[in-house]
C-alpha cells in the first residue's frame, strides 16, 4: 500500500536542485516519472505545484480531505482584490499629482508675467482645496481632515496646518516627549480618532461548518441508502420494528459526521462541525497573536513598549531598520529613512522619506535609516486598515506530510473502492441466483415470488454494505490526523516559547539536519555589560572609572556615546534611570552614564547634521554633530573594533594628546584579540573633526552627504561581555546526538566567535579551529561555487558574516541536500530566513521584517527553545507513523474479513453500523489518542528523517502484517467455525449466529483497542513506557472500551448484536490481549534495510511514465 510519493525524489522547488543530490532517504526515480503528490516542500511553492495533487484522479471524500488546505481559488480572488485596492489608491494619487503639476505650471507662467511679489501664488497653497481644520472635541482638527490629508498625501494641507509642529499642537502632542499616555488620554483619543484595529471578517459560522460536514459523497450515498431502507422497512415490518435498520444506519452516519477528532483535548466527546469551528477560531487567534506587534512609543518622555493595537493618533513613534510602520503618519525627523512600500503599492520600490515626502503608510516596513513619526491615522482610517478589512486571510496550508498522506489515502481509497465493487457484484450475484440465505436458512430471493419492494430492500442492504466498506477503507483520517497533531503541537509549542507562523514548519523541523544559529541572544543571554575598556594604550580599570580620563577625552566620549546611538537614557515612572535600545547600545550607554555622562545635557549641547545608521553589512554607524556654541563639526563612528581601527590614523591618550597609531596598531590589535579570546564583543569609538568647507551647507546636499570614514582618531575600545545561556551546551550536545549539526553564524570577529563556540560546545576543546571548520564570511563569499560546496559541509563557525554570507551558506547547504533551519533577527536576515527550509526569527530582538519572513518565532530568543521545536517536529512525524500503522492494520483486517466472508457465504460478519463504529474508532478516537502523544527523549536519539523516506517503514510493515494476519486468521476461524468452537450447537440457529457474529465483532474491536497500545511504540519492546503520563490516551482507550460494552449489551436492535455472557467476554478479551505478546515477539523478527516501498514502486513509476510519454506524443 504505497504510492509513488513514498519513493519520489526530493525536488528543490526554489533552486531546481539536481535530483541526484543526497537527501537522507531519497531514491533515484525515472526521469519521466511525475507524481502529483511529490511536493517535498510547500514553502514558497507556486500555485501550479499545489494544484497538482488536488487534481489527482480518484480522490475520494474531497470536501473532507481538502478542508484544511489553502483555497487556491479564494487566494487568487483575494490577490486580485488587493491589487485592485492598491491600484485604486495609486490612481487617486496619480490624478492628484497630475492636477498639482498643472497648477504649478500655471503658477510658473503667472510668476514670469507678474512683477509684483504680492501677486505671486505660494506653492504650498496649491493642490486640492484645503478644508479649514474643524475642532473635534478636545482637539483642533477633525478625523475627516486627517483622513483626507493621509489618503491624498496632501502636502499642501500639511503645510496649511503648520507642518509637523502645527499639527502636533492641534493634536495636543509634544514632538519630543509625545502624549502623556495615561488611560484617560488614550481613551479620549480613541473616541475622537478611532482605535488602531480594523474589523476582521467573521470566520465561517457553526452552521456553515455543519453544512460542509454533509458534503461527502460516501456519506450521502449512505444517507440515501438509509432513507430507502427506513422507508421500505417501515412499510414491510411496520413502524414499530421497521425503522431499526434504516434508523441505526442514519444514527451511525450522523455520529461519523459529528464526532470530532479535533480538540477533544478539552473534552472527550464533541462534534466534528464543532471541532472545525474551534479549529477555525484557533487559527484566527494565532493570526491575531502574529499581528499583535509590540513596539516602542514615546509617552511622557519615556520609551514604553505597547501593543500595536494601543497606538493612538498623536503618538510619537521612533522608527528603525526592520520596524513596521504601525499607523499612518508624518515624519518628524529622519536620518536616511527609507521605506519599503511594496505591501501597499505592490511594487518592490524603496521610497526615501523626509520633510519633502513626509507621509508614512501603515503596514509598510523600514528598509534603512531611522526617524520618528507623528501618528495621524489609525485602524480603518488608513489604507492598510481598509485593505485588511476587505480581505480575509486564508489560514489553510498544505504541508509536505499532508500531501504525501493524501497520496497514500488516494491509493488505499482506490483499493477499497475496488474491493467494495467486487463485494457488491458478488453479493448481487449470490442474491439474484438464490444462494443468499437468511439467518433462519430461508432463501432471500426467489424468482417470481419475492416482491419488488423486498427485492429493492435487499439490493439497498447489499449496496449499504459495499458503501460501508468504502467508508472504512478510505483512510480520510490520515490527512486529518496531520492537522490534529500539528494543531496540538502548535498549542504545546506556544508553551515552549515557540509561535508557529507556518504549519508545515512543525513537521519540517523534525527533518532538520543542520541549524545555523546566531550568537547574540540565541546562544548567549543578551545581557551585555562593558567589562573592559581601553583609551589609547591604557586599560581603564575598573572600566567605569571616569576619574582616569582627561576632560577633553570625557567630552568627546560623552558626545560620541550620547549622540551616536539609537538608544536613549530617561527616568522611568518610578524615578529610576532607565536605558532603551539594542543590548549593545544599552551596554555602552550604561557605561557612559557610569563614566559621568549627562545624557540630556550632552544631547542639548550639539545639533545633529547627518546620521549614517548602523547596519549588519557595514558593521558600523556614524553621526555628524555641530556644537551650539561653536561651528566645529565632529563626525563620530562606532562599530566593530578591527574595522574602526583600520580607519584610524591617530589615537588620543589619557592626557588628551593626539598620537600616531602606526607604531601602536599591533598593540591595539592584540588587545582586541585578547578581549575576543575571552568571548567579549569588541566595539571601538572614533571621531574626526571636519573643516567648514567639507560640510555641505545646502539641506538637500546634507541629506545625501557621505560621512568621511578615513583619518579617524581612536577614542576608546570596549569589551562587552554577553554570557552563554544556561543549558545551551546541553542543548547543543542533544542536537549532536540527534544527528543535527549546529553551526554558529555571527557578525563578531573570529576570536570572539571561537571562544563562544567552545563555551557552547559547538567546537570541542580538541577541534581544529582553522579553515574550513572556522571561517570568515568574506573568505567564504570569495570562494567559487564548487569550493563553497566542499567547505560548507565542514563549517562549524562563520565569523564576521554579513546577511549575504548567511544566505550563501543556506543556499549551499540546501544544494547539498541538507534540511536547513536558520535563526535570524535583523532585517537583512530576511532573505536567509525565507530561503531556509525553516526560518526561526527571534521574538524579543527580531525585527518585524525578520518575523514576517520566518516560519516560527522563538519568543524567548533561546537556543534551547529551538531544540524543543526539533523535538516537537520529530514527534509530529512519529505520531503520524503510529497512526498509519494502527489504521492500516484495521483497514487490512476489516477488508479481508468482510471480503472473504461475503464471497464465501454471502454474509458479512461486520454489519454496516458495526463497521461505522470501527471507522469512528480509527478515524477519530484513534487519531486523537495517537496523534497527541508527547515527544520523548527517544526521538532525539535517532538520526533525522530524510525528506523522502517512506512513511510506511519496513518496521511498520512488519508490525501491521503480524497483527493483521493474526486478526484475520482468528476472526475468520470464529466466523466459519464459531458455533462449534463456542459450543452454540444446541441454541436456536438464528440466535447462535447472532451470538457468533457478536463475538466476532467484539473480538475485532478489542483487538483494535489493544493494538492501539502497541502502536504507541513501533520499535520499542516496552509498549507501556510513559503511558501513564498521557492521560488523554488512557481516557480515550477506556472510554472506547466502555462504549463497546454499552453497544454490545444495550443497543442490540440497532447494531445487530446480542448480550454475551462473562465467559464470551473473557474469550474476546483473550483474543484481543494476545496482540501484546505477539507485538513484542514480532519485534525480534529482522527486517531488510531496503524499503519495501522501493521494491513495489518501480512498476507504478513505469506505468505513470509510459502514460505521460503517450500523452506527450
Amino acid at each position: 500500500m504505497t504510492t509513488g510519493n513514498d519513493a519520489a525524489m526530493y525536488h528543490d522547488l526554489e533552486n531546481n536542485a539536481s535530483s541526484s543530490a543526497p537527501d537522507g532517504g531519497g531514491w533515484p526515480s525515472d526521469d519521466e516519472f511525475s507524481d502529483p503528490f511529490d511536493i517535498a516542500n510547500t514553502k514558497n511553492a507556486s500555485p501550479e505545484m499545489l494544484k497538482r495533487w488536488r487534481q489527482a484522479a480518484l480522490v475520494l471524500n474531497a470536501s473532507r480531505r481538502f478542508r484544511y488546505t489553502l483555497d487556491l481559488k479564494k487566494e487568487e480572488e483575494q490577490e486580485k482584490r488587493r491589487s485592485m485596492i492598491r491600484a485604486h489608491a495609486q490612481v487617486i494619487r496619480a490624478a492628484l499629482l497630475f492636477k498639482l503639476a498643472g497648477q504649478r505650471a500655471i503658477v510658473s507662467i503667472l510668476e514670469l508675467s507678474a512683477s509684483d511679489s504680492d501677486n505671486r501664488m505660494k506653492p504650498q497653497m496649491l493642490g486640492t482645496p484645503v478644508t479649514p481644520p474643524s475642532p473635534n472635541g478636545d482637539y483642533a482638527i477633525g478625523l475627516e481632515q486627517l483622513a483626507s490629508m493621509n489618503r491624498d498625501h496632501n502636502l499642501g494641507a500639511l503645510q496649511e496646518y503648520g507642518g509637523a509642529k502645527g499639527l502636533s499642537e492641534m493634536l495636543k502632542t509634544d514632538l519630543d516627549t509625545g502624549i502623556y499616555g495615561d488611560e484617560n488620554e488614550v481613551s479620549r483619543r480613541k473616541n475622537a480618532f478611532g482605535s488602531n484595529t480594523y474589523p476582521v471578517k467573521k470566520g465561517r459560522s457553526f452552521l456553515r461548518f455543519l453544512w460542509e460536514s454533509w458534503q461527502d459523497l460516501t456519506l450521502i450515498i449512505l444517507i440515501v441508502a438509509a432513507a430507502a431502507s427506513l422507508g421500505l422497512g417501515m412499510k414491510t415490518e411496520g413502524p414499530a420494528h421497521g425503522w431499526y435498520d434504516g434508523g441505526s444506519i442514519t444514527f451511525a452516519v450522523l455520529l461519523v459526521i459529528f464526532v470530532t477528532v479535533f480538540f477533544l483535548i478539552l473534552r472527550f466527546f464533541s462534534f466534528l462541525a464543532i471541532s472545525d469551528y474551534r479549529q477555525s477560531l484557533q487559527f484566527q487567534n494565532l493570526n491575531a497573536e502574529k499581528r499583535n506587534i509590540q513596539l516602542e512609543v514615546i509617552r511622557g518622555g519615556r520609551r514604553d513598549k505597547v501593543s500595536i493595537y494601543e497606538i493612538v493618533v498623536g503618538d510619537v513613534i521612533p522608527l528603525k531598520i526592520g520596524d513596521q510602520v504601525p499607523a499612518d503618519g508624518i515624519v518628524i525627523s529622519s536620518h536616511s529613512l527609507a521605506i519599503d512600500e511594496s505591501s501597499m503599492t505592490g511594487e518592490s520600490k524603496i521610497v526615501h522619506k523626509d520633510h519633502k515626502a513626509p507621509f508614512l503608510m501603515s503596514g509598510c516596513k523600514v528598509a534603512d535609516g531611522a526617524g520618528t513619526m507623528l501618528v495621524t491615522g489609525v485602524g480603518i482610517n488608513t489604507e492598510w486598515g481598509l485593505l485588511m478589512a476587505s480581505i480575509q486571510e486564508d489560514t489553510g496550508e498544505e504541508t509536505p506530510l499532508q500531501v504525501r498522506l493524501n497520496g497514500i489515502a488516494t491509493f488505499i481509497g482506490i483499493v477499497g473502492l475496488s474491493v467494495a465493487v467486487t463485494v457488491l457484484l458478488v453479493l448481487l450475484a449470490r442474491y439474484f441466483t438464490g444462494t443468499s440465505k437468511n439467518a433462519d436458512g430461508t432463501v432471500q430471493f426467489v424468482r417470481g415470488k419475492t416482491s419488488i419492494s423486498k427485492t429493492i430492500d435487499g439490493c439497498i442492504h447489499i449496496l449499504t454494505i459495499a458503501v460501508t466498506i468504502v467508508v472504512v477503507a478510505v483512510p480520510e483520517g490520515l490527512p486529518l490526523a496531520v492537522t490534529l497533531t500539528l494543531a496540538y503541537s502548535m498549542k504545546r509549542m506556544m508553551a515552549d516559547k515557540a509561535l508557529v507562523r507556518r504549519l508545515s514548519a512543525c513537521e519540517t523541523m523534525g527533518s532538520a539536519t543542520t541549524i545555523c544559529s546566531d550568537k547574540t541572544g540565541t546562544l548567549t543571554l543578551n545581557q551585555m555589560t562593558v567589562v573592559e575598556a581601553y583609551v589609547g594604550k591604557n586599560k581603564i580599570d575598573p572600566p567605569e572609572d571616569g576619574s582616569q580620563l582627561e576632560a577633553t577625552i570625557s567630552s568627546l566620549l560623552d558626545e560620541g556615546v550620547a549622540q551616536n546611538t539609537a538608544g536613549s537614557v530617561f527616568l522611568s515612572k518610578d524615578g529610576a534611570l532607565d536605558v532603551s535600545g539594542s543590548p549593545t547600545e544599552k551596554a555602552i550607554l550604561h557605561w557612559g552614564v557610569k563614566l559621568g555622562m549627562k545624557f540630556d545635557v550632552v544631547k542639548s549641547e550639539s545639533i545633529v547634521l547627518h546620521v549614517s545608521p548602523f547596519n549588519s553589512t557595514k558593521k558600523r554607524g556614524g553621526i555628524a554633530v555641530r556644537g551650539r556654541t561653536d561651528s566645529k563639526v565632529n563626525v563620530h563612528w562606532k562599530g566593530a573594533a578591527e574595522i574602526i581601527l583600520a580607519s584610524c590614523s591617530q589615537y588620543i591618550d589619557l592626557n588628551g594628546s593626539l598620537q600616531s597609531i602606526d607604531e601602536d596598531k599591533d598593540f591595539l590589535k592584540d588587545a582586541i584579540d585578547n578581549m575576543a579570546a575571552k568571548s567579549l564583543r569588541c566595539v571601538a569609538m572614533a571621531y574626526r573633526t571636519c573643516e567648514p568647507h567639507e560640510v555641505p551647507t545646502d539641506e538637500e546636499q546634507l541629506d545625501q552627504w557621505t560621512l568621511p570614514e578615513d583619518n579617524l582618531v581612536l577614542l576608546a575600545i570596549v569589551g562587552i561581555k554577553d554570557p552563554c545561556r544556561p543549558g545551551v551546551k546541553d542543548a547543543v550536545r542533544l542536537c549532536t546526538q540527534a544527528g543535527i549539526k549546529v553551526r554558529m553564524v555571527t557578525g563578531d570577529n573570529i576570536q570572539t566567535a571561537k571562544a563562544i563556540a567552545l563555551e557552547c560546545g559547538i567546537l570541542s576543546p580538541d577541534a581544529d579551529t582553522n579553515e574550513p571548520n572556522v571561517i570568515e564570511g568574506k573568505r567564504f563569499r570569495e570562494l567559487s561555487d564548487k569550493e563553497r560546496e566542499q567547505v560548507a559541509k565542514h563549517i562549524s563557525v562563520m565569523a564576521r558574516s554579513s546577511p549575504t554570507d548567511k544566505l550563501l551558506l543556506v543556499q549551499t547547504l540546501r544544494k547539498l541536500g541538507e534540511v536547513v533551519a536558520v535563526t535570524g533577527d535583523g532585517t537583512n536576515d530576511a532573505p536567509a530566513l525565507h530561503e531556509a527550509d525553516i526560518g526561526l526569527s527571534m521574538g524579543i530582538q527580531g525585527t518585524e521584517v525578520a518575523k514576517e519572513s520566518s516560519d516560527i518565532i522563538i519568543l524567548d530568543d533561546n537556543f534551547a527553545s529551538v531544540v524543543k521545536v526539533v523535538r516537537w517536529g520529530r514527534s509530529v512525524y512519529a505520531n503520524i507513523q503510529k497512526f498509519i500503522q494502527f489504521q492500516l492494520t484495521v483497514n487490512v483486517a476489516a477488508l479481508i474479513i468482510n471480503v472473504v466472508a461475503a464471497i464465501s457465504s454471502g454474509h458479512v460478519p461486520l454489519t454496516t453500523v458495526q463497521l461505522l463504529w470501527v471507522n469512528l474508532i480509527m478515524d477519530t478516537l484513534g487519531a486523537l489518542a495517537l496523534a497527541t502523544e508527547p515527544p520523548t527523549d527517544h526521538l532525539m536519539h535517532r538520526t533525522p528523517v530524510g525528506r523522502r523516506e517512506p512513511l510506511v517503514t519496513n518496521i511498520m510493515w512488519r508490525n501491521l502484517l503480524i497483527q493483521a494476519i493474526y486478526q484475520v486468521s482468528v476472526l475468520l476461524v470464529l466466523n466459519f467455525g464459531g458455533i462449534r468452537i463456542l459450543h452454540l450447537q444446541n441454541d436456536d440457529v438464528k440466535h447462535a449466529n447472532m451470538v457468533k457474529n457478536t463475538v466476532v465483532f467484539n473480538a475485532f474491536v478489542l483487538c483494535q483497542i489493544f493494538n492501539e497500545v502497541n502502536a504507541r511504540k513501533p520499535e520499542q519492546l516496552n509498549i507501556f513506557e510513559g503511558v501513564t503520563k498521557n492521560r488523554l490516551f488512557i481516557g480515550i482507550v477506556g472510554t472506547t472500551f466502555i462504549l463497546q460494552i454499552i453497544i454490545v449489551n444495550f443497543t442490540g436492535k440497532f447494531t445487530k448484536t446480542v448480550p454475551i455472557d462473562f465467559k464470551l467476554w473473557i474469550v474476546s478479551l483473550v483474543i484481543g490481549i494476545i496482540s501484546w505478546p505477539l507485538a513484542v515477539a514480532g519485534k525480534f523478527i529482522p527486517v531488510p534495510k531496503t524499503p519495501l516501498a522501493k521494491v513495489f514502486i518501480k512498476p507504478y513509476q513505469r506505468c505513470v511514465a509510459t502514460r505521460n510519454a503517450r500523452n506527450n506524443n
